[in-house]
């Protein structure tokens, strides 16, 4: 693995662990802060950071920008407005290790959606990787008890969270199959993904603020909108999008399996719970196949 591939990998693994955060954020304030709400303001507040940096650069490129035309509004709805604000309707009535469990989904209808659309379908090597991640997975969530793993149970918030995972399968594939449209700096391009994604994400914040009303302005949730607006969206976004593009759709999305050990992580840190056996054993699996997936193949 050359350098800018290394970067790539982490960078991606990077994005991986602020949306854990994320995920455990948007469970934390379900019940007080409405998920349009949450996916405008925390867009707003992303955009307003970005524009000192991007403002001229962003008028420079207007002819790449209108080039770029509908393939960059529908990437943007997909990526910016659709994901989020699914991925926070579903925390109002699911838990935050179903949504991090959910996201694994997306490396699978990644490789499926980069087949199709990009005709470029994963080596032996990269299904090979997925499927020891996999394992890792289901060794993590089950705590290596198959009774556990049989027990599990969903909601229909999880229906929600499964739109949420087809839409990021396909930003991402779009976003490596329209990837010479969008040739900006990455601030740039994360600027106009968001500008197009507020404009998208409006109508359904009013609708939501006309039935249910706004949020309180408490420490708690201007933190998490700040946390999810610098971090979560900046942030990974940036990272995440850079990593597409260097390594690919597919084998990018193979950094969602990492989610729910860094999930597992910030649970320890942040809520003082333990560490066990199965979350290393599960943790070392995930990474041994993310790592055996992006290794170049020796000629």
């Amino acid at each position: 693995m050359n350098s800018r591939s290394a970067w790539a990998v982490a960078g991606l693994l990077l994005s991986s662990l602020l949306w854990a955060g994320n995920a455990l954020v948007a469970r934390a304030t379900a019940g007080e802060i409405p998920p349009f709400a949450l996916s405008f303001w925390r867009w707003v507040l992303a955009l307003l950071v970005l524009l000192p940096f991007v403002a001229g650069p962003l008028w420079r490129q207007r002819a790449v920008l209108r080039r770029a035309g509908w393939r960059l509004a529908l990437t943007a709805a997909l990526g910016i407005g659709a994901y989020n604000s699914l991925l926070y309707s579903a925390a109002q009535s699911t838990t935050a290790i179903n949504i991090t469990l959910l996201n694994t989904c997306i490396p699978l209808a990644t490789f499926i959606g980069a087949g199709f659309l990009l005709k470029d379908w994963p080596s032996q090597r990269a299904w090979s990787g997925m499927l020891i991640a996999v394992i890792g997975l289901l060794v993590l969530i089950s705590q290596a008890r198959l009774e556990n793993l049989l027990g599990l149970s969903f909601n229909p918030g999880d229906l929600v969270m499964l739109l949420a995972v087809l839409a990021w399968a396909l930003y991402t594939v779009l976003l490596r199959r329209w990837g010479a449209y969008f040739a900006l700096p990455p601030l740039v391009l994360l600027a106009a993904f968001v500008t197009v994604g507020i404009v998208v994400i409006l109508p359904f914040y009013l609708l939501e603020f006309g039935r249910v009303g706004g949020f309180e302005a408490t420490p708690r949730t201007l933190g998490a909108i700040g946390y999810t607006a610098l971090f979560a969206s900046l942030v990974a976004y940036v990272t995440w999008n850079q990593g597409v593009k260097i390594i690919g759709a597919a084998r990018a999305s193979l950094a969602l399996y990492s989610m729910p050990v860094f999930a597992a992580v910030l649970a320890y840190a942040l809520l003082g719970e333990t560490l066990q056996a199965f979350h290393w054993i599960g943790g070392a699996l995930i990474f041994a196949g993310l790592l055996w997936a992006t290794l170049p193949r020796r000629r």
